[in-house]
């Protein structure tokens, strides 16, 4: 036990260290991911005629929540993965006593603390413009919104890392990656919160992964109603069916890999 948490506390560290030296690009990549705000701009605007279950006051909250949701679940394997399957890298990892997806989890989890400083600036700053929404939830629904956030990243790393599989089949998985984004954008909640949905829409889209990468942690963190329950066991059985598929089209890539003069 002792030498596996040395390890990881050897990964953490040097992905941590190495994420450091880029802090300007972080700050950049945080910006980039600022489209839920953009959003709440317009639902707020939206709302004052009326027309939705949620005030205006709602919008705003909910998409500061999406914000931090988003930013903390965040994942680009796909592009990494791709580039040592066709760039050769990924024979030398092959040739360590551990698999190479600790690498990206280390790195994706050091990323989490690298960025949060800058996280924690942006959200101050958005209460500072905004006095009106800050709100401060208790800390059993804190909790169980780090806990569902946790659940959510590994899920979506998850669904990522197995589309980087065809990375071993073909030199543009990234862009299964893209065509999957369109789902993702739409019915994760990061464009609308599900409320607004018409309900037969709403309804499909819960049965699949989209809404509890975002829509369910951040209506967690505000309060919207929500099954927990269900969403929970939605979640797990995703996470179970994705790692499944990921290690069997692993073991087939490998065959693949090394058929290709690896």
């Amino acid at each position: 036990m002792n030498r596996i948490i040395r390890k990881v506390q050897t990964f953490l560290s040097v992905y941590y260290a190495f994420l450091l030296e880029y802090r300007a690009e972080q700050f950049l990549w945080i910006l980039a991911g600022t489209f839920p705000l953009i959003m709440m701009g317009v639902w707020m605007r939206a709302s004052q005629g009326g027309q939705f279950g949620l005030q205006p006051t709602d919008f705003a909250r909910y998409f500061i929540s999406v914000f931090i949701a988003s930013e903390l679940t965040i994942v680009w394997v796909i592009w990494n993965f791709e580039k040592d399957v066709v760039q050769g890298r990924l024979s030398p990892r092959l040739l360590q006593p551990l698999d190479p997806a600790w690498h990206h989890i280390a790195e994706h989890v050091s990323e989490r603390f690298a960025r949060l400083p800058l996280l924690l600036l942006l959200v101050s700053l958005f209460f500072l413009l905004y006095p009106q929404v800050f709100w401060l939830p208790s800390l059993g629904r804190v909790l169980l919104f780090m806990l569902v956030t946790s659940i959510a990243f590994a899920l979506r790393f998850l669904i990522q890392y197995t589309l980087a599989m065809f990375a071993f089949w073909t030199e543009r998985a990234t862009a299964l990656e893209q065509f999957w984004f369109l789902f993702y954008s739409f019915l994760s909640g990061m464009i609308a919160p599900l409320e607004v949905f018409p309900p037969v829409v709403r309804e499909i889209a819960l049965w699949t992964p989209f809404p509890y990468l975002i829509n369910f942690p951040a209506s967690i963190l505000i309060g919207l109603p929500v099954d927990i329950g269900r969403s929970m066991l939605v979640m797990l059985s995703w996470t179970v069916l994705f790692f499944l598929l990921n290690r069997w089209l692993w073991r087939k890539g490998l065959k693949q890999y090394s058929g290709m003069g690896a």
